[in-house]
This record gives C-alpha cells, structure tokens and sequence, in this order.
C-alpha cells in the first residue's frame, strides 16, 4: 500500500478520469476508478478507501444521495469534483457531507494540492517523507538535504519519492517509469528515465544515499 493513501475516484467522464488517474499515481496513490454509482458501491464492499473525490451528475443518479448515504456510515473524506458551480450547489454539497467542493474545469496542479491538504486533514498521508538527511515536502513538491533546497524538476522528485519509500530495492525501469511518467515504458522510453536518473544523482552529492545502477535489472538507493 502507497505511503501516500488509496482514493476511490468516482466520475464518469473518460478523459476526467484518465489525467486525475495519471497525476495522483505520479505521486505515490492507490488508485480505483468508478465510472458510475453502482461501481463506487462495489469498491466500498470490496475495500473502502482512504478518500473518494466524488462527482455528482453520474450515469446512475446522485452524488449527493451516495454522500448521504456514506454519512450514515462512515466518515471517510470526500471532495465533490463537479461541474454544478453555484453557491447553492456548493453549501449543498458541503452540508451533506462534503469536505472539500471542486469545481470544473480546473487545473490539475489545484486538484492535486486540494486532495493532499484533504488527506492531511485525514491524517492519512504524512507530511513529508525523509531519510538519511533527505528530506522531501510533500505539499509543496520540494526535496532537501540538511535543510538545503536540492531545487529538483517534478518528475526528479517523483523518482525521489519512490527510492526513499523502497530503499535497499532493487527498482526495475520498467516500474519507475511508470510510476512517474504515468504510462507503461515502451521502446526508446528508457533513455528519457536514464537523463532524470543521473540529474537527480548529480544533486545528490552531500546526500548519505546514492543510486545504484545494475544493468538489466534496476536502480537500488543505497546508503553511501
């Protein structure tokens, strides 16, 4: 299980669903995917989760009445992602059960802050992560050793993320690269995770860890 928690999202729209899927497994989530009510339901007998982002207009009635009827249960955080942006429909939402109200269209990097600051609320995800004198910020996607900025891309923090999670393991390429860049690594793909690994390594130098590379099997954060 991720670090970072397991989110139900509940939305109907393919392409709504595919990049929320895509950004929040970059940053170390357990992702189930309901299109419609009726799959939300069968997630929650199955294995509730940490938190479900919720959608109101769905093939198969309300998101509202499926709030209501989780308040009656459970008191697992929910953020409404919809397009019914008036201020009636957002008290509405919230009085129901709602604990945070997103509104559509949005920007990626919004849903992302908005659905951390939930889990911290929860007390599901920690945060920061660290080990040795590394230390990463999770809200604001910042790394640090001993306190300095390490002044790391995105996707060199992602990587960052998985190493400090499974130390002493050897990672395949395979898994990192789609852990970070959110897709299955095909032909030519490797090269791309090569560059990001050796630029994270380059500003590793004051770091008590290092990566390690094997050929044909993976990368292994190590202590120095």
């Amino acid at each position: 299980m991720s670090n970072y928690g397991y989110l139900l999202l509940v939305e109907d729209e393919p392409v709504v669903q595919a990049n929320n899927k895509k950004i929040l497994e970059r940053r170390g989530y357990v992702i189930r995917q309901a299109f419609t009510l009726a799959e939300a339901r069968a997630v929650m007998a199955e294995k509730p989760p940490d938190a479900i982002i919720l959608d109101i207009q769905l093939p198969d009635g309300c998101g509202l009445e499926f709030l209501n009827e989780l308040r009656k249960k459970s008191k697992i955080p929910v953020m409404m992602l919809t397009a019914m942006g008036t201020p009636q429909d957002i008290i509405k939402g919230l009085e129901t059960g709602g604990d945070d109200y997103l509104t559509k269209p949005y920007e990626l990097t919004v849903f992302l802050m908005r659905v951390q600051a939930l889990l911290r609320r929860a007390a599901i995800m920690p945060e920061a992560l660290g080990i040795g004198n590394i230390r990463i910020d999770v809200a604001s996607g910042k790394a640090y050793i001993d306190g300095a900025d390490m002044n790391l891309q995105q996707k060199e923090v992602a990587l960052l993320q998985q190493f400090i999670q499974q130390p002493e393991k050897m990672l395949p390429p395979e898994f990192l690269y789609e852990k970070v860049w959110g897709q299955k690594m095909m032909s030519g793909d490797e090269n791309a995770l090569k560059v990001a690994i050796s630029k994270l390594r380059a500003k590793m130098t004051d770091s008590e860890y290092t990566i390690i590379a094997s050929r044909g099997e993976g990368y292994c954060f190590e202590r120095v």
